[in-house]
């Protein structure tokens, strides 16, 4: 059967359903399956695993005290560290893919990326 006798056979609603697939499709492609997370590890374990979409402060206790991880307008970064040098919160807001770590107070903030090694392959 020939492509054109195919489009023939359409009818106006499958053509109104295939729009609105397409119209969908386009509105959900930054959306899904992005990897878009913040990932809170203390001590080399899962302290929070949270979205940057949601505003807040979150206090991880460590050895030293308190570290401060603040999350604002989809952006993460540590805003206070008991450390000395504070290296990590001198990285600022993380961009995807990033991580600070407070190696003193064993904290570490990952901010997750849509990296699909998988498509490598």
């Amino acid at each position: 059967m020939k492509p054109t006798a195919v489009l023939s056979l359409l009818k106006p609603g499958d053509w109104l359903v295939l729009a609105g697939g397409a119209v969908l499709v386009a509105a959900l492609w930054g959306h899904g399956g992005n990897g878009d997370r913040v990932l809170i590890k203390q001590g080399g374990r899962v302290f929070l695993e949270t979205t940057p979409r949601l505003d807040r402060e979150v206090a991880v206790p460590g050895p030293l005290g308190i570290t401060q991880v603040e999350i604002r307008g989809g952006r993460v970064r540590i805003k206070s560290d008991p450390g000395r040098h504070q290296i990590c919160v001198k990285q600022g807001w993380l961009g995807p893919g990033q991580v600070a770590i407070c190696l003193p107070n064993r904290v570490s903030v990952e901010r997750g990326a849509s990296v699909y090694d998988s498509l490598n392959y």
